[in-house]
């Protein structure tokens, strides 16, 4: 039992409940782990010897072509130009698969520490996860030009130890919402929160861009490094893993949150052992576990590589691609949260049920990014309406939010962050291959022939998330959530049961 501490007030006034500003510092470490990821992507763009790597692929370049019909190579001029932008030299000469191995080796990391995190997370802090996970990355990014300049092993070196700290991220987090949200706030909660990634995505490949393109590709690490170390002295302060050890928070929201969740104590879980058994035999469990790996396989597609699709294929600069790329993460933002918000308003007046909340979510990030993939493997060099289906296609992965990611919580709130520290690290896989698939796919081919068959790899693998969880999923409390209790093992209660009820049964 965790020693209760006086409450003061949240620091924002009623405002701003203590359990919001959680989300929204938890959103913003999110948008620096996410930023500090994908600002390679973009940035490799500017570090890049374009002019030495091209000539050493004259030749190959010159038997592919030999081999192809005069439709299946197509070349795409930048809009607007009849000649192709020319892009200012970098200094490293790196291959295409190299260039994707370093895209990928961040997810080395990330894979590896995930279970450990959600169990430092549940047995000792989850605060202070989040913060050495982001403290990691902040350091690491500092240090990357240094390295980088000393050898590419240097950069991967960086890149695996940032992967360790964000993968520590998940866990984490999905450990303090469990603590904190109220069932019925579970999904604005929890988008607030993830959306995150979304915004740190869109700033990091803005501002990639535009500080490549201006100030060197140094710059791009040292500026959003730096800033990014503000964010740890705000978390320390305004922080605490439960109501009951925070002090900034109105004794009214602490008893809010402690009779919704019927518990007194997170450190009650950690004692729980997890019933491995019953989880991986879990037909919701193992719904949610599948489709984190499909989604994120397009998530990656769009994270990682749409920067070079629009580059390679539709021959945009850096500036151009930058801001192409970091356009629909903005409404993605917005969008996601007034889905969440609709979605908990809706669960809350018993329109819908936990279930169908997730079901639809889960749909719009699978069936729509599907759809649109489909239109860019056949629309050509049609710039614009290229960016506008891509647009349309990461919008729609919002959905993911408050769709399979929350579910884990809905499934066994005890186990939330192992739970997603077990998803997560299967999905991380995609992260890893994408890249070099794409580069394996691509290698001497930049056409839009080339792409259509990643692309349709994708939309595959979309339609099996969508299948399989539709069909599978759940938002009900799973019996094994609370299997350490002898009383709870005879029932499973239902998604319309509060958890301070079930509380009342055991």
């Amino acid at each position: 039992m965790v020693e209760e501490v006086l409450a003061r007030g949240s620091i924002l006034g009623r405002y701003v409940p203590a359990r919001y500003i959680l989300a929204i510092m938890g959103s913003i470490g999110m948008a620096i782990i996410y930023g500090l990821k994908v600002n390679l992507s973009v940035t490799m763009v500017a570090m890049l010897n374009h002019t030495a790597i091209a000539n050493r692929m004259n030749d190959a370049v010159s038997i592919s072509s030999n081999s192809l019909n005069s439709t299946d190579f197509e070349i795409c001029q930048s809009p607007g130009e009849e000649t192709l932008t020319i892009i200012e030299d970098g200094p490293f000469i790196w291959s295409e698969p190299l260039q994707g191995t370093l895209l990928s080796c961040y997810f080395w990391g990330y894979l590896v520490s995930q279970v450990p995190a959600a169990k430092v997370a549940s047995s000792f802090s989850a605060k202070w996860v989040m913060f050495f996970s982001v403290a990691i990355n902040v350091i690491c990014t500092l240090l990357t030009p240094v390295f980088t300049k000393m050898h590419y092993g240097g950069l991967i070196l960086m890149r695996v130890l940032e992967g360790v700290g964000g993968g520590a991220t998940f866990p984490a987090m999905h450990s303090m919402i469990a603590s904190w949200s109220p069932p019925n706030e579970r999904s604005v909660m929890s988008t607030i929160t993830y959306v995150g990634t979304s915004f740190g995505t869109a700033i990091s490949i803005l501002l990639s861009g535009v500080i490549a393109a201006n100030c060197g590709w140094e710059a791009v690490f040292y500026i959003m490094g730096g800033l990014s170390a503000i964010w740890m002295i705000l978390w320390i302060i305004l922080i605490q893993d439960s109501p009951n050890t925070q002090p900034f928070i109105s004794q009214e929201e602490r008893d809010l949150i402690n009779s919704q969740l019927g518990q007194k104590s997170t450190k009650a879980t950690a004692k729980n052992h997890i019933p491995w058994k019953k989880v991986f035999t879990s037909i919701p469990f193992l719904a949610i576990l599948i489709a984190h790996v499909c989604s994120n396989w397009g998530w990656y597609m769009f994270l990682i590589e749409i920067p070079f699709y629009m580059k390679q294929v539709l021959k945009f600069n850096v500036s151009s691609n930058a801001v192409a790329s970091a356009v629909p993460y903005f409404p993605l933002l917005i969008l996601s949260i007034v889905i969440s918000k609709l979605l908990d308003t809706l669960k809350e007046k018993r329109k819908i049920t936990t279930t169908f909340a997730r079901k639809a979510s889960t749909s719009l990030c699978s069936i729509i990014p599907g759809l649109c993939l489909i239109i860019l493997c056949y629309i050509g060099c049609k710039h614009t309406l290229a960016v506008i289906v891509m647009s349309f296609g990461i919008i729609a992965m919002g959905g993911m939010f408050s769709g399979f990611l929350t579910n884990h919580i809905d499934i066994a709130p005890n186990f939330a962050g192992t739970l997603v520290a077990i998803t997560n690290s299967a999905a991380t896989i995609p992260g890893i291959i994408v890249p070099i698939f794409v580069g394996f796919m691509t290698k001497g081919n930049q056409t839009i022939e080339a792409w259509r068959v990643i692309f349709f790899v994708t939309i595959a693998l979309f339609a099996i998330e969508f299948v399989v969880f539709i069909t599978c999923g759940s938002g009900e409390e799973q019996s094994w959530n609370n299997s350490n209790n002898k009383q709870s093992t005879q029932c499973k209660h239902s998604e319309e049961t509060p958890l301070k009820d079930i509380q009342r049964q055991l």
